[in-house]
């Protein structure tokens, strides 16, 4: 495997691009052409060589070897296509398809992220304005700003990982979640260190800021992002649901998670986020909303920076109420930005809930995308499984660039 600098990469893309632009426009996905044109988001034509046949393999070995139900992907150069595949299936008897819509969970935060840096540049708040100004209820709120709750800096425990939580939701996987709930169980316990000092990643920031989001600016979370990201990006297929449905076409998800091996796509994700930010997506959304994002593409040059780092590199540091596996060192190459997790020279984010896996990446200095979305087989040992082939995909077509691990 031999692999190509930006100029083969874009070389191949355009090629690529006449080919699949040549399918007909319809209604079944998300992809956007130049113009502004939209098409089907549908399969490549299986390729005969060169670096499409690379991330056409890693993807089927990969599958084969994490047991794997479904593999779907797509990457592009500069928005233009190298490469979009659907590998397995979504449910017995139906194969996978690059139109079927998935969760993106985490996804959806680097899009809070990004609303905030954009309210920032129309100066409508500041990063460093305590939120208390917009949630007066919340405790210790004036000590908490706008700029921590993005970055994840505010101390506050992670309800996902309180004693108790997860079986509560594996014992009830169809429970509605509030956002008072959510932060309730947060607020309630001791913060983990005082705002600002430390890192450590927390739910109930992201649920926080999509609250406060809807104060500044009097609009439903839903409404705003969609307004100040989704439609900007041309993010068609991505939308939020308060329930737990999906829009067709679906892939559904499996999981063993509690003991059986199990169908969860329906299961309900209203403790995953903020709502209005509880998400679904597909593969072509997903590869434009890694570029669109790591770019910084709906950003001032100043925004931007505070994107990739709002200050938090050099934080993570274990205490004794907070272990090195929570409070996680934040360095220079490894760090949290607004958001987005930025993996040496890459831009990224990767869910993983209820069967689902998801990775969406951004190369800069290449303009290349790679994104990445999973289901997992009977025998699959969880993790993330998109993520890891995301990896596999880097290292194949930008060996200089790989993509570390962050923790």
């Amino acid at each position: 495997m031999r692999p190509l600098g930006r100029t083969a990469l874009l070389r191949l893309a355009a090629v690529t691009a006449l080919v699949t632009l040549s399918v007909p426009v319809g209604t079944a996905g998300g992809a956007v052409g130049d113009g502004g044109q939209r098409r089907q988001c549908v399969s490549s034509p299986r390729p005969g060589g060169g670096p499409a046949l690379d991330v056409l393999r890693i993807a089927e070995q990969a599958k084969a070897e994490m047991d794997l139900k479904s593999v779907i992907l797509r990457v592009t150069v500069d928005g233009r296509e190298v490469i979009t595949s659907a590998l397995g299936e979504s449910m017995t008897g139906v194969p996978a398809d690059p139109a079927m819509h998935f969760r993106n969970g985490n996804i959806a935060i680097s899009y809070l992220g990004t609303a905030l840096l954009r309210l920032v540049d129309e100066g409508r708040v500041g990063l460093d304005d305590p939120v208390a100004r917009w949630l007066p209820d919340l405790a210790g709120g004036d000590r908490i700003t706008l700029r921590m709750l993005g970055a994840s800096t505010t101390g506050l425990v992670d309800y996902v990982k309180a004693p108790g939580f997860a079986e509560s939701v594996y014992a009830d996987p169809f429970r509605q979640w509030t956002p008072e709930e959510l932060v309730g169980i947060s607020t309630g316990a001791d913060r983990l260190y005082d705002p600002g000092t430390n890192w450590s990643y927390s739910h109930a920031n992201f649920v926080l800021l999509g609250a406060a989001l809807e104060k500044i600016t009097g609009t439903r979370l839903d409404v705003l992002l969609q307004r100040l990201v989704l439609d900007p990006l041309g993010l068609r297929k991505t939308r939020n649901s308060f329930t737990p449905d999906i829009p067709a076409p679906v892939l559904h998800a499996f999981t063993s998670d509690r003991g059986t091996y199990e169908e969860s796509t329906f299961w309900n994700p209203s403790w995953t986020t903020a709502p209005g930010a509880v998400e679904t997506t597909d593969i072509c959304d997903l590869a434009r909303s890694a570029g669109g994002v790591g770019s910084g593409e709906l950003l001032s040059a100043s925004a931007r920076q505070e994107l990739l780092n709002p200050g938090t590199v050099g934080l993570g540091t274990p205490t004794d109420r907070c272990p090195a596996t929570v409070c996680l060192a934040n360095s220079a190459a490894t760090h949290y930005g607004m958001g987005v997790l930025v993996l040496g020279d890459w831009v990224a984010q990767h869910p993983l809930f209820f069967g689902y896996s998801a990775s969406q990446d951004y190369l800069p200095c290449e303009h290349l995308s790679i994104a990445v979305s999973t289901t997992q087989g009977p025998g699959a040992q969880g993790g993330h499984s998109a993520h890891t082939i995301a990896q596999r995909i880097a290292a194949a077509l930008a060996p200089d660039h790989p993509i570390p691990d962050f923790g």
